[in-house]
């Protein structure tokens, strides 16, 4: 039978070292710096963290203000243009940095508190319970995540705290099944059924000794959840199912649809903005992958 000391000569996880974590993370990142696509990624991510905190201080404007006359082309006395009722793009973007991201991040949050919860649960007792949640888990897996949010706020509140509940109820079935298969697999470890002798309780079995080893394919989920997060409060906001107050990529874009072929840039400079967050998200998102999957360097 094969034990935990027989693993693969080539691979390095946390398993090896439950009682030197720092061993494994220290080599972590070590692998994930040598992904420039991952450190590009990274880098420009943070950029844009910096903008969306920092850029409404510098630049104090209102993003509903209108500037100048509408549909202005870039460059002629704005940066990107204006908008169909002569609304800076500019500020729009540096100012939807903030609240795209906000409600993207604080979306994954609760989506990912619920999913490891019910997952967590389901992969250490087993049995009746497993059942159980895991046939409410495939109620939600089966409804349409993004017609489902639309649902809820439709019919409850088009505020933040609305949209990020709406995300977050939805989406948080994948976080489940996999946290799930990481308990049933690591809890029949022989480091946890030692813990499990000497009298571990359930609670510190699972958050200090099952779940620290069942980290790395979670943070590459929580990774990849951001980004689509991000998307989907941009469809959100540009089907206008968001606070009407508050200026967002997404209803940039669906303000300016109609006007897209006589000013495009109201609709592309949004849509990139959106793009290129995604896309650092996700080159963060295979660089972790890696970085937790030593064979894969050569990839």
């Amino acid at each position: 039978m094969k034990t935990d000391s027989d693993h693969d000569p080539g691979s390095f996880t946390v398993e090896q070292f439950p009682e030197q974590p720092e061993i494994w993370w220290r080599e972590t990142v070590r692998m994930f710096c040598t992904n420039k696509a991952a450190v590009v990624g990274a880098a420009s991510l943070a950029i844009i963290v910096l903008i969306g905190t920092f850029g409404p201080i510098i630049l104090a404007a209102d993003p509903f203000a209108i500037v100048g006359a509408p549909l202005r082309e870039p460059g002629d006395g704005t940066i990107l243009g204006t908008d169909y009722l002569g609304r800076d793009v500019f500020t729009g973007i540096i100012y939807g940095v903030r609240t795209t991201l906000a409600i993207a991040i604080t979306a994954t949050i609760f989506a990912v508190f619920v999913g490891i919860s019910i997952g967590a649960v389901a992969g250490f007792y087993g049995g009746k319970i497993d059942n159980a949640l895991m046939r409410v888990t495939e109620f939600f897996q089966v409804l349409p995540p993004l017609v489902f949010a639309m649902v809820i706020v439709a019919v409850f509140s088009h505020d933040l705290w609305t949209v990020i509940i709406a995300i977050g109820i939805t989406t948080w079935t994948t976080e489940a099944r996999l946290t799930r298969a990481e308990f049933l697999k690591i809890k029949e470890r022989e480091y946890v059924t030692a813990e499990r002798a000497v009298g571990a309780t359930d609670r510190r079995m699972m958050l200090q000794v099952i779940l620290p080893n069942a980290l790395p394919p979670l943070i590459i989920a929580v990774t990849l959840r951001v980004g689509i997060s991000v998307i989907y409060e941009a469809s959100l906001s540009f089907l206008g199912l968001t606070d009407p107050d508050v200026m967002t990529w997404g209803k940039m874009i669906g303000l300016s649809r109609d006007f897209f072929f006589e000013a495009w840039w109201t609709v592309t400079f949004p849509g990139v903005a959106i793009l290129v967050t995604v896309l650092c998200i996700a080159l963060i998102g295979d660089g972790l992958n890696d970085a937790f999957n030593p064979k894969l360097r050569g990839r």
